[in-house]
């Protein structure tokens, strides 16, 4: 496997992993409902589905929280989308969003499907160089930046992209002059073809430039077929978001949560505040990357290793904990009275006091992107915290397989999610096959047939195996 590619945004160290196929299920369907047909109607069909629900909730300027219902969500959209075609964005050209994960992301990153063009996400952290050739190279006509600082940065390039047309600050797109009228905004997003590419996404490889992954609506539409059964959600849920939306793992997060009428909360914009707001928003769902759940293992236990015997009440609570997780502590259970004992005392010391740190009501983490220490898996779990681990790439569509609360197999990254089919090269290489798979790199055919075979089989760099 390739574990330190950070542009697999679920790719743990350990390949060993259950891959058997799941069984299939009826596609385009959740909640006995048809998906909407393309994410450029996205919102329309989530604004009809939910319009008084909760959508977004974000900090507020002056402190507290603000929310979005689902239609003052699908309002926005079509500000944005109307904007975009008032700037000429016709369908297919690409349109890039730099800028920090805020719910104005959300609003230009639908608003760009419902105008019938192709996103380019770009991290805010980009290098100049790199920043000059995912522009370049997508032929970008529209740069939707964060601020005037970023818009600067852009056009200090504008000699090197030919292609570029405008420039626009965030907070500034939905009020530009001259948007195009709705009715033929709602035209140009009915017309999308599932086929159509909905997003590039550039990823880097070990050496050179970043290559541009075209998606499909098809390829996405795939990813949310297979995993909405296993990542259950609805309205009175909440996603707690603080993972950049230029990566793909945060953008597929964005879409199931919405898909099933939950809410997206969206950080304050401070990462060293991420654990402090966690206890303030009180999540139920939480896509993060090992760091924080790490982060915050180490803290506690340091905590416990300052206290004389602390070290090794921890450790008992972990063992203990973790028997309560495979069910040893219900009626049937064969916990004695002295674990027992250890088990009520921890609950009350660690167990709901970590639970408290995450808000009290998280159902399902997932963590992807980097290894996670199994010290740290055994802590969360002692703690009732259910942390899932899974495995894809952007060439994937974001997913390959996953761990779910139905399915899970610790120390692996899960079975395939239905409709994507695995097996391994005889030199032990992961290869896919699916409806989410990509269809190329952008304007990058010799990279293309090099991960491409002639039968559909995605060759991921990886290494795995499969049990039985």
């Amino acid at each position: 496997m390739n574990p330190m590619n950070p542009m697999n945004p679920m790719n743990p160290m350990n390949p060993m992993s259950p891959m058997s196929a799941m069984s299939a299920m009826s596609a385009s369907e959740t909640d006995g409902a048809v998906r909407p047909r393309t994410l450029a109607v996205f919102t329309e069909w989530t604004g009809e589905r939910y319009a008084a629900e909760t959508a977004l909730r974000h900090k507020a300027e002056e402190g507290g929280w603000t929310t979005v219902s689902y239609a003052r969500l699908r309002d926005r959209v079509r500000e944005s989308g109307r904007a975009l075609l008032g700037l000429g964005v016709a369908p297919g050209e690409r349109v890039a969003v730099l800028a920090e994960t805020r719910p104005e992301w959300t609003y230009t990153h639908f608003g760009v499907l419902a105008a019938g063009a192709v996103l380019v996400p770009v991290y805010p952290t980009a290098g100049e160089e790199e920043l000059a050739w995912v522009l370049s190279d997508s032929a970008a006509v529209v740069v939707v930046c964060d601020d005037a600082a970023q818009a600067a940065r852009v056009e200090a390039l504008r000699a090197k992209l030919p292609a570029l047309r405008a420039v626009v600050e965030m907070d500034a797109l939905r009020a530009l002059p001259g948007p195009a009228p709705e009715p033929e905004l709602l035209a140009r997003a009915a017309a999308v073809d599932p086929a159509a590419d909905a997003s590039i996404v550039y990823t880097s490889g070990t050496t050179g430039l970043p290559k541009g992954c075209r998606l499909t609506h098809a390829n996405l539409g795939a990813i949310q077929d297979a995993t909405l059964p296993l990542v259950k959600g609805g309205p009175g849920d909440s996603t707690y978001l603080y993972l950049p939306l230029a990566h793909l793992l945060a953008q597929l997060i964005q879409f199931t949560t919405l898909l099933e009428g939950g809410e997206l909360c969206y950080f304050g914009g401070r990462i060293e505040d991420v654990i402090g707001e966690l206890a303030e928003a009180r999540p139920t769902h939480l896509p993060s990357v090992p760091r924080l759940f790490e982060k915050l293992h180490s803290v506690v236990l340091s905590l416990a290793e300052s206290q004389e015997g602390g070290g090794a009440r921890f450790a008992e609570a972990v063992r203990v904990g973790l028997l309560a997780a495979e069910g040893s502590l219900g009626a049937e259970g064969s916990l004695g009275a002295e674990d027992r004992a250890v088990y009520d005392a921890a609950e009350k010391s660690l167990y709901s006091l970590v639970r408290g740190a995450f808000g009290g009501r998280l159902k399902w983490a997932l963590t992807g992107g980097a290894p996670i220490a199994p010290a740290t898996l055994d802590f969360l779990r002692a703690c009732g915290i259910a942390l899932f681990e899974g495995y894809g790439m952007t060439e994937s569509g974001g997913v390959i397989s996953l761990n779910h609360p139905d399915g899970v197999r610790y120390g692996s990254v899960g079975r395939p999610i239905a409709g994507c089919e695995v097996r391994i090269a005889g030199d032990g290489e992961v290869l896919a096959r699916g409806p989410m798979i990509f269809p190329g790199y952008h304007a990058n055919d010799t990279a293309t047939a090099e991960a491409l075979d002639g039968d559909g089989w995605l060759h991921t760099g990886d290494l795995g195996e499969v049990d039985a």
